[in-house]
């Protein structure tokens, strides 16, 4: 599934993530899978996610600069596809 900036979002209720000083590690309990989030900014729009009503407000919420919205958008679609983040309303079909 695609994120998009108008879709709403959330960390899954099967992941932890633990900093680092690079970011964070997210793992997800049911799956096992292992995932780095490289930047402390990544961090920020993933974490407020469910705060915010969609994705392009965790994005501005974060502090991302719109031109590097294609990028976070891509990164978030890899979060995506591994269950690291559903999309809201699904938390629990996962």
């Amino acid at each position: 599934m695609k994120v998009l900036l108008e879709s709403a979002w959330t960390l899954s209720p099967a992941v932890a993530l633990r900093p680092e000083p690079f970011g964070a590690l997210a793992y997800h309990f049911g799956n096992r899978k292992l995932t780095f989030l490289k930047t402390p900014a990544l961090v920020g729009v993933v974490r407020g996610l469910g705060e915010e009503p969609d994705v392009r407000g965790a994005l501005a919420r974060a502090g991302v600069p719109e031109a590097q919205y294609d990028a976070y958008l891509a990164a978030l679609d890899g979060l995506a596809e591994t269950d690291m983040i559903v999309e809201r309303g699904r938390e629990r079909g996962r």
